[in-house]
């Protein structure tokens, strides 16, 4: 096994080999060094927050020494900078989706505690809600219901439906997005 200074003039393509073949993390290592500057600027570039973009250049380590061995990689360069790209974009995606309401005001529990003045208006979009749920594709109302009213997650419908499991997630992304379309026209 050589030391890891030899790693120094060793090529991507010869670390990746030997780490897929021995799993050092020294050989690892000597990727990472060479390119968390990259991978450090790509994040910053995305996530526009120097801590998180710290973090992510750790997690994106991590990742890279379980992925590197399972995954034929031609160019490492090229592959790590679209690895970072996108664990970065599912980042932003995971923070918008936190910060975007999943269930509308009207439907929080407490709506008529809070503003026991709107239950006429809450009542009213409760009515729209149902009816615009059921102009919704079988599938996509299936899904929907057992997602939003029965609590169940993904894998407890896919046994419930027998839809694969990325059906399930379209036909919930999509009958939510039908179901904004139809209650904002019906507003």
């Amino acid at each position: 096994m050589p030391e890891a200074t030899h790693y120094k003039n060793s090529t991507d393509d010869t670390l990746v080999a030997l780490y897929r073949k021995e799993g050092s993390l020294d050989v690892a290592g000597e990727l990472y060094n060479r390119y968390m500057p990259l991978v450090y600027g790509v994040c910053l570039k995305y996530l526009k927050d120097r801590e998180e973009s710290r973090d992510a250049v750790m997690q994106l380590f991590e990742k890279l020494v379980t992925v590197l061995r399972e995954h034929e990689v031609a160019n490492f360069k090229s592959w790590l900078y679209v690895t970072a790209r996108n664990h970065c974009l599912m980042q932003l995606r995971a923070q918008k989706s936190r910060q975007q309401k999943e269930i509308p005001g009207f439907l929080m529990e407490n709506a008529l505690a809070t503003h026991p003045e709107e239950a006429p208006e809450t009542e009213a979009n409760l009515n729209k809600l149902e009816k615009c749920i059921e102009t919704l594709a079988p599938e996509q109302k299936q899904c929907v219901q057992l997602f939003y009213l029965k609590q169940l997650c993904y894998k407890e419908i896919v046994l419930a439906t027998g839809f694969e499991d990325n059906r399930v997630k379209s036909y919930i992304q999509n009958g939510k997005r039908n179901l904004k379309i139809c209650m904002e026209q019906h507003g």
